[in-house]
């Protein structure tokens, strides 16, 4: 039985920046929060693993730094930011589909020290990642 998307979980947020390919960024103070998009979450057969950066790994804007495995296909993560790893979201260990179920709450994948402005270079506001995906 695949696991569904949250009716609530599958709009897209105002308040994050996001990459082209599907990631999202939360600032919050000097912590950017980072996730997969409920565009990419969605996958066929429902998320059943995620591997990650470990804390204290540096990860790159636009490099590999992790894959999300479906029953059917595995993606590479690709990182939307640069930054160190300060904390990874232990709980998808335990329950990968979450992602797929809660893309933008509970299914966080992991933070990095640092700061954004909503300018920050390649990244997309929500009205223009809508438009990428036909959601506007």
């Amino acid at each position: 039985m695949a696991i569904r998307l949250r009716k609530d979980s599958m709009t897209t947020p105002d308040d994050l920046l996001y990459h082209e390919r599907h990631d999202w960024v939360r600032a919050s103070g000097g912590t950017l929060t980072i996730g997969v998009t409920h565009f990419a979450a969605d996958l066929p057969g429902g998320i059943v693993a995620v591997q990650l950066p470990a804390v204290g790994d540096t990860v790159t804007a636009g490099e590999v730094c992790g894959e999300i495995e479906s029953a059917y296909v595995v993606c590479d993560f690709v990182a939307p930011v640069s930054g160190t790893v300060t904390e990874i979201n232990t709980s998808l260990g335990i329950d990968p589909a979450v992602v797929g179920v809660d893309p933008y709450g509970q299914g966080w994948l992991f933070r990095v020290a640092g700061t954004l402005d909503a300018h920050a270079p390649g990244l997309l506001d929500a009205g223009a990642y809508r438009q990428q995906i036909g959601e506007e």
